[in-house]
């Protein structure tokens, strides 16, 4: 008979560290406020930075794409799977990015597995930041690159491992555009800079940054004025677009060379049509206004410095991203609970997902996000900060 122990070991260990979280299941549509359990909840979890899952021109187009095509795409990308539509969607993300093309897989996770496994061979090396997203280190555990390590945005130790890496074939450097545990944005002008000086290709994975940073949402490229200089720009269409996917916008021989390459793009069936239709109507929000980034933004910039002023500790936050570092797991969870108490959802993030010394609780502002909700936030975390012993 089939033996579980050791996974139930495994689990009841995280139960006692505090480090056990069972799926929580909502009952209501994605927004500022939601419904668990038949309570109306803050949420300050959410990726939807935008608001955009709700937006009605997305929702008329998924509507209006279902009825014209159906439900599903009904086969892969490279059979049948390919319809106009997906088309359209490539030809759009590319013109926005501003690159010769752009290719869409099922999610932002499975697009660095793809284009990371596609790309690295034996005589390449891997250069990447120590704070990277799992799906980075993921997709480069699938290579057989030599695999090397920097400090986070530690710019003198990625100098030293471009120096000694001079013999490779291919040398990339892969860094996340907005860090997704800290918040923070990575020095990409420092970063392409020493790429071009030691002929390395520059990756940057726009997960936290696509309809974030950038002119109308452009990403860290459009940000710094990068233009021609990152190579490879993976971005995601699950977050601030509002949908689900992952995409590459890069050169047009990289994007041939990933559909016969790229095995969760050759053996994955293509997005639904409307989720390609929700997300090229985002595109066109985006391309309209810079409203609900502004908005975004003064949201964040305003609840980041109240949240300092109460005496938390939010790291390195410099977008919409704060975390409140606590450091004990338990005590990590436990306050996550206490304000799940006062009405507000904020997710306790601990080890492994970060060090075991750095446990937080992570707060996500969205555009959607009012003043007199983030001021509920605010007094609630005060509240919960003061009975754990956090605040004085």
């Amino acid at each position: 008979m089939v033996n579980w122990n050791s996974l139930r070991d495994e689990l009841e260990q995280a139960k006692q560290e505090g480090r056990y979280r069972p799926l929580t299941v909502w009952e209501s549509r994605s927004g500022t406020w939601m419904t668990l359990n038949g309570r109306r909840l803050l949420q300050m979890s959410s990726n939807n930075y935008l608001g955009l899952t709700d937006h009605p021109d997305l929702k008329e187009a998924a509507i209006r794409a279902i009825e014209q095509y159906g439900v599903g795409s009904g086969s892969v990308r490279t059979i049948t799977g390919t319809l106009d539509i997906h088309d359209r969607l490539e030809q759009e993300l590319a013109q926005f990015k501003g690159t010769e093309a752009a290719l869409v897989f099922q999610s932002g996770f499975t697009t660095n597995q793809g284009v990371l496994s596609s790309i690295l061979g034996p005589d390449d090396v891997v250069i990447s930041d120590e704070l990277n997203h799992a799906s980075i280190i993921d997709g480069i555990r699938l290579t057989k690159a030599h695999r090397k390590i920097f400090a986070h945005k530690d710019m003198d130790q990625l100098e030293a491992v471009l120096k000694e890496s001079a013999g490779f074939k291919k040398r990339v450097v892969v860094t996340d555009g907005v860090f997704s545990m800290d918040g923070d944005i990575a020095p990409l002008p420092n970063i392409v800079e020493l790429a071009e000086k030691y002929d390395a290709f520059v990756y940057v994975d726009d997960a936290h940054a696509s309809g974030v940073l950038g002119k109308n949402g452009k990403g860290s490229t459009d940000h710094f004025g990068l233009h021609g200089r990152v190579h490879i720009q993976v971005g995601t269409l699950s977050k601030a677009v509002g949908a689900v996917g992952g995409y590459v916008a890069c050169g047009q021989v990289l994007k041939d060379y990933l559909i016969h390459k790229a095995r969760p793009f050759l053996f994955s069936t293509s997005q639904t049509p409307a989720v390609a239709a929700t997300c090229l109507a985002a595109i066109q929000v985006l391309k309209q206004s810079d409203e609900l980034i502004k908005k975004l933004w003064a949201n964040a910039s305003y609840f980041r410095s109240k949240v300092q002023e109460l005496g938390f500790d939010t790291g390195g936050s410099e977008t919409p991203i704060v975390p409140v570092i606590v450091g004990d797991p338990a005590k990590t969870m436990r306050f996550s609970d206490l304000l799940l108490e006062e009405g507000i959802f904020a997710q306790g993030i601990v080890y492994p997902t970060v060090a075991m010394d750095k446990g937080r609780v992570r707060f996500i502002v969205t555009a959607g996000h009012t003043q007199e909700d983030l001021d509920f936030a605010l007094n609630a975390l005060e509240r919960a900060g003061k009975q754990l012993g956090l605040l004085g």
